[in-house]
């Protein structure tokens, strides 16, 4: 009589099922990393980007969706810093931009902003090309202090209004490229070394190309300012002049001794 034989299914080579689960778990907790980072991440890189002359203070929220205290500091171990009034609020998302992945930013702190700024950042090898759509913002002009010398002797009081148009910030290798425009104006500023409030309103025009320029000019006031200059690699090459009106000498010589070089009434200004 035959022996009978038992048949065992073949099981085929692969992943085994516990594999899986740990693949599967690996995995939910990277996107749960990805979608729900804090906001202390971001800091920590804007902080590290910046060397921290900009810092996120008490961040709240996630990397995506949070805000923080915004703070200009002179850099690591300054003790001179200033905060904006409010909170800085901001929506990152990933998109797509120049045939690239981009970051599109939101950015809005309602103290200082009537629409929220858009920013796109398009990373590439050796540096980023950087987007700003049209905005603008006002700015208390003591908030440079906190950037430390000569800021943080000048202490600047006043408004500040900063306003791009089709700004453009390429940075390659170190070196950085611009195009569109961005104007800076100063309305009613004044110092803690002068008596005489306020000095005046200026503006400060940066315009891209090859090379990008900036302009200062004074728009009204007794200290007057102009000066031009061009931005070459990363740095500023500046050359600018600072004069009092006559009636005005006297009670603005001190403050012309820390703008620049004295040469007789005129103070030198010179960057780079």
């Amino acid at each position: 009589m035959a022996r009978s034989s038992t048949l065992r299914p073949h099981k085929a080579p692969g992943v085994r099922p516990w594999r899986w689960a740990v693949g599967g778990g690996g995995l939910g907790l990277l996107v749960a990393l990805l979608f729900f980072a804090p906001a202390s991440w971001l800091a920590a890189a804007v902080e590290r980007a910046s060397d921290a002359q900009v810092r996120l203070a008490d961040p709240r929220g996630t990397v995506w969706d949070g805000s923080a205290q915004l703070v200009l500091s002179g850099g690591a171990g300054s003790h001179d810093q200033t905060a904006l009034p409010e909170r800085l609020d901001w929506k990152l998302r990933p998109g797509i931009a120049g045939g690239g992945i981009a970051l599109n930013a939101a950015l809005q702190a309602r103290c200082c902003m009537a629409q929220p700024w858009l920013v796109a950042a398009r990373p590439r090898w050796g540096g980023a090309v950087v987007t700003l759509a049209d905005g603008q913002a006002r700015l208390p002009a003591l908030l440079l202090a906190g950037l430390g010398t000569p800021w943080n002797t000048l202490q600047p009081e006043g408004q500040l209004s900063l306003s791009t148009q089709a700004l453009v910030i390429d940075l390659n290798a170190g070196r950085l490229v611009l195009s569109g425009r961005a104007l800076l104006e100063a309305h009613g500023v004044s110092s803690r070394l002068s008596t005489l409030k306020p000095m005046g309103s200026y503006r400060v025009t940066l315009a891209g190309g090859t090379p990008t320029t900036v302009q200062l000019e004074t728009l009204e006031g007794s200290l007057q300012l102009s000066g031009s200059g061009q931005w070459v690699g990363s740095k500023l090459r500046f050359d600018g002049v600072a004069t009092a009106a006559p009636e005005f000498t006297d009670v603005l010589s001190n403050l012309l001794n820390i703008i620049g070089r004295r040469d007789g009434v005129r103070s030198l200004i010179k960057v780079g």
